[in-house]
């Protein structure tokens, strides 16, 4: 089932890719966004189930929440969290051997690692997560239980090898956006309240310059099943952000990046890594 979920999804993003963006293409590209968001909830929920990060998501790790803030640490696997969770509050997590579909890891965390920093008299729990790999949204590995935890924390450090291939950054970034988690992003000043009667409903506060009008809004409404709703818009937002509305589960989270092993980098080097990474 899973693997036939997938292959609509490949099939949709590469008809997304073929389509030109123009205004003519909108309500095209707000249908497959619809129908994408769709599928990546049940690859990820299972047939019928709810959006990513309900309770019927596979469940994250069992580590109670103390502190004032909890900060998860996220990145592939043998980058350094392990270190850095140890610099920060002095609990020493075990790494050990692990192959994971075919590719040996000399060091990874197996389990969530719970330490506790404190800084100008706040309490911060730390959590240093098991290595993620590609698709880990879709299962591998421990990707669901590491992303679901991720969803739980308050900042997100992103950790990098600076000298792995920097689709690395890319990677862990869609596997986050895949299970529901927006980081750096707020929630958009968006509000759709359903009817009983009446059809659907669109206002405008502010013009709308990033796909959306009354025509995708309907589209993506009726593809989400809802007939009867008010869509008031009070700032300009993409079609994705209006799915993430209707959706109404996802995690807005900060992220910050941490570069590992920069000293064995030249300057030049850094900086090209660096800027590459981050724009």
């Amino acid at each position: 089932m899973s693997e036939s979920i997938q292959k609509q999804i490949e099939e949709i993003e590469a008809e997304m890719a073929r389509t030109q963006k123009n205004k003519a293409t909108n309500y095209h590209l707000g249908t497959l966004k619809a129908k994408l968001a769709k599928l990546r909830s049940e690859l990820i929920n299972g047939p019928g189930g709810k959006s990513a990060g309900t309770k019927n998501a596979e469940r994250g790790f069992d580590v109670t929440k103390s502190g004032d803030t909890r900060i998860g640490l996220v990145g592939f696997p043998s980058v350094g969290k392990s270190t850095l969770l140890t610099t920060l509050t002095g609990t020493r997590s075990e790494a050990v051997s692990e192959t994971s579909f075919g590719a040996a890891y000399e060091f990874t965390t197996l389990t969530c690692i719970p330490g506790t920093m404190k800084y100008k008299g706040a309490r911060i729990q730390v959590l240093d997560l098991p290595g993620i790999i590609e698709g880990a949204a879709e299962g591998k590995g421990r990707g669901r239980q590491v992303i679901s935890t991720a969803r739980t924390c308050n900042l997100i450090l992103i950790v990098l090898d600076s000298a792995k291939p920097l689709t690395h950054k890319k990677i862990i970034e869609q596997e986050l956006f895949s299970f529901g988690i927006r980081i750096n992003q707020v929630p958009p000043n968006v509000k759709i309240v359903k009817k009983e009667s009446g059809g659907i409903g669109y206002q405008e506060m502010v013009p709308q310059t990033k796909g959306m009008n009354s025509e995708v809004c309907r589209m993506v409404l009726k593809e989400f099943k809802v007939s009867c709703a008010e869509a008031i818009l009070r700032e300009d937002i993409t079609v994705d952000q209006f799915i993430d509305v209707i959706e109404g589960n996802r995690a807005y989270i900060p992220v910050l990046y941490v570069f590992n092993k920069i000293d064995s980098l030249t300057i030049e080097e850094l900086k090209w890594t660096t800027f590459n990474n981050l724009k």
